[in-house]
């Protein structure tokens, strides 16, 4: 049985070669989507927002950390479309599961080793 997941982030991301490289290695098909260059529609964003909430953008990242006040107040699906690297990586949707970043529990959700 294959085991597949949707992998979005961005291709430059540390954290997402290193959990695109351990899921593959585990078994898994990922169907990786570079947010930058092939950008989410209005309907994905707010899918991801709707399954992460705030959670979804990174408020730790240089590009918020360079974000305006009034660009901060803006909703999550909203600055996701004006600035995809805003977007907490990788956010992976594996079945029923929605998983965000590469932590040691995202890892054990995925039956790989943290």
């Amino acid at each position: 049985m294959t085991k597949t997941l949707k992998m979005f982030g961005l291709a430059h991301c540390s954290t997402c070669q290193k959990a695109q490289a351990e899921l593959e290695a585990h078994g898994w098909n990922v169907a990786f989507r570079d947010v930058q260059k092939e950008p989410l529609s209005q309907a994905e964003r707010q899918s991801l927002a709707d399954d992460f909430s705030d959670k979804i953008i990174n408020r730790a990242s240089l590009t918020w950390r360079g974000m305006s006040e009034d660009q901060r107040a803006a909703d999550p699906v909203t600055m996701m479309g004006e600035k995809p690297s805003v977007m907490k990586r990788p956010a992976i949707v594996a079945g029923d599961l929605r998983l965000l970043g590469w932590t040691a529990n995202v890892k054990r959700a995925l039956d790989v080793p943290a």
